[in-house]
């Protein structure tokens, strides 16, 4: 994969051997917080925070293309890395770095979300995810819930909620007040277990070869 774009690799360590429903629902998260800014075209209706909310808006939906790097922390200390791209509209490919197998592709279409080791993989239809949402380039977020905006002098939080999207969980973002860069942000879920992902090395503007988002429907249908 590195052929086809640039970027350095995260090290890091992992106990994976799948993808738990918290680790869906990371991936998810994650997407939501990288690809796009529609939580925030919601908090920019509400009263005392539009200012900021809208310029946080506008700067996250002139990115049409971002890759990076992030790690990951789960609830008990777990740590893993890897690599991130996206492209509006509707792909994304997420790299767990070895030793972890996991891979997280949307090609605009479908979400496949797989164990590359053991040739396992879960298909989903991109409508049918929040990765829809999040990753149009016309973005509906009507039925998002902003449940606290704080404006701090080194960072701005916003915490989301809605379990149309997120189910009982919610997701922390914090964003850099001045940049309106996004630094990391927390999932908490329904047993108030916490996952935390920094991303770093953040790039946009990046032109993707076209395999970089492909899905190889024939090995998801043989091992799926």
């Amino acid at each position: 994969m590195d052929h086809l774009m640039t970027g350095k690799t995260v090290s890091a360590t992992s106990s994976q051997n799948g993808m738990s429903r918290r680790g869906v629902l990371t991936v998810f998260s994650m997407a939501a917080a990288l690809a796009g800014l529609s939580p925030l075209h919601a908090l920019a209706q509400s009263s005392g925070e539009n200012a900021t909310a809208q310029k946080i808006a506008n700067h996250f939906s002139s990115v049409k293309t971002m890759m990076g790097e992030f790690v990951q922390f789960g609830p008990r200390g777990e740590q893993t890395g890897g690599k991130f791209y996206i492209e509006r509209p509707g792909k994304l490919r997420f790299n767990y770095e070895d030793p972890s197998p996991m891979r997280v592709i949307a090609d605009g279409k479908n979400v496949v979300i797989g164990n590359a080791k053991l040739k396992t993989w879960d298909l989903y239809p991109l409508s049918k995810t929040p990765l829809s949402l999040l990753l149009s380039n016309k973005i509906d977020l009507s039925n998002q819930k902003v449940r606290d905006v704080k404006e701090e002098s080194d960072l701005t939080t916003i915490v989301l909620g809605d379990k149309s999207v997120f189910g009982d969980s919610t997701i922390t973002l914090m964003f850099d007040p001045k940049t309106f860069d996004l630094r990391q942000w927390t999932t908490t879920d329904a047993q108030n277990k916490d996952t935390t992902v920094m991303i770093f090395n953040v790039q946009t503007g990046v032109n993707f070869d076209e395999r970089v988002f492909n899905i190889n429907y024939e090995e998801v249908r043989k091992r799926g």
